[in-house]
């Protein structure tokens, strides 16, 4: 396999644990500058160029994408993929888990358990959103912050007001958050390769710093994760469009609270703490898929005039439950059943004499027309409700290095 290795810091623990793992394989690996690139685009031709040479073709693709050049790093990303080049983690993915906000609304939508948060912009709307969370103390984060950076913790409403009034006077953008009380100075960072979590560790916070962060001083002790902390891990991930990725998790009293979905976690801490091959799990995750990648079905399913992939929802009351997915006769409409979410259970490619329940949520590919069919007439008109009658069509459809940590 031919890897190449987009990232800055050559010389960083990361990247050369990566690129010493794939040596020891016996792979081909180039660590290439991101800012380096330049993107040609022609009809059918997408092409890059490195250092005013035109690329040789590379198999696979790891980003390391740095929060200060998103927007390029992503773009560079995004070419490859358009040259059916395989990338550990696209611009997609990269993008929804660099926003936290973004990561929030999308984690949100799929019930996977984030700390109570609330975004405003007007001054006036900074204490009611205090009360919506919780109240003080709250955590007051900037919504591109990295290590531990931009994150406060407000004791009081009044210390709270006058922080956001401060930061958006800067023009900065920031979330209110549910303070974890319970979690104070601790978390646990998930390593997920593919659908899997390969390493865990939960970091301490040292003194009175409320931050765990290694980069704030914490200290990190490995961490065997039950199984609902390790599905949420992966969930979150994938949901996100990652194949690569660190899961920070709160310990709630209600379980695993994701506080964020890192593209380019940082290997040093976690792979000193827990004493395991990280950077060679990556490689291997890598070359296992260079000849037979996922896709991006959004992509991919919705090319074809009329079809898309939608969500159906089958109520308490539905003609759906108590039925198997045979007798619903979606397949005679031209819709096919992907897979099936019965409370936090996720079953792909569900069989069609599984019998539906009450609340159960098909994702589907098909005609797009037959599945907007069923959705009353009132339901297409008013605000969607709590609870959705039949199908809520996917809305995800838009879908660095970060620094090591």
């Amino acid at each position: 396999m031919k890897l190449a290795i987009l990232s800055r810091g050559p010389r960083s623990y990361s990247t050369r644990r990566l690129k010493e793992a794939a040596l020891q394989r016996g792979h081909d690996v180039k660590i290439l500058d991101t800012l380096k690139f330049a993107i040609d685009l022609q009809k059918g031709v997408p092409d890059l160029y490195f250092r005013q040479k035109m690329l040789s073709n590379y198999d696979a693709v790891l980003p390391r994408i740095g929060a200060s050049i998103t927007y390029y790093g992503t773009a560079v990303v995004r070419q490859f993929q358009e040259m059916d080049v395989f990338c550990a983690n696209t611009a997609h993915g990269i993008m929804n888990s660099r926003d936290k906000l973004r990561s929030l609304q999308i984690l949100s939508r799929h019930h996977v358990g984030i700390p109570r948060t609330t975004f405003v912009s007007d001054k006036k709307d900074v204490l009611p959103a205090i009360k919506r969370v919780g109240g003080a103390p709250v955590v007051i984060k900037l919504i591109e912050g990295t290590q531990g950076i931009g994150v406060l913790l407000a004791e009081t409403s009044k210390s709270a007001e006058g922080i956001i009034e401060l930061l958006q006077s800067q023009k900065q953008n920031v979330l209110i958050q549910k303070f974890v009380a319970e979690s104070k100075g601790k978390d646990i960072r998930a390593f997920v390769v593919g659908d899997r979590v390969v390493a865990a560790m939960r970091r301490v916070a040292q003194g009175q710093e409320f931050r765990s962060n290694v980069h704030r001083g914490g200290i990190a002790e490995r961490v065997e994760l039950d199984e609902q902390y390790t599905e949420t891990a992966v969930r979150a991930a994938q949901i996100l469009g990652l194949q690569v990725a660190g899961v920070d998790m709160l310990e709630g009293a209600a379980g695993p609270q994701i506080m964020e979905v890192n593209s380019s976690p940082g290997l040093e801490g976690i792979e000193t703490c827990t004493g395991l091959d990280i950077a060679g799990a990556v490689i291997d995750y890598i070359s296992a898929q260079v000849d037979f990648p996922e896709i991006d079905i959004r992509q991919r399913l919705t090319v074809s005039k009329g079809y898309g992939v939608s969500e159906i929802y089958a109520p308490e009351g539905s003609d759906f439950v108590g039925k198997t997915i045979k007798e619903t006769t979606l397949a005679e409409q031209d819709i096919n059943v992907l897979t099936l979410y019965r409370g936090d259970k996720i079953i792909p490619n569900p069989r069609s004499n599984r019998v539906l329940e009450a609340d159960d949520k098909l994702l589907c590919f098909g005609k797009l027309e037959s599945m907007r069919k069923m959705i009353p007439s009132k339901s297409r008109r008013r605000r969607r409700p709590k609870v959705i009658d039949l199908v809520s069509e996917v809305a995800d459809t838009q879908n660095p290095e970060n620094p090591e940590d």
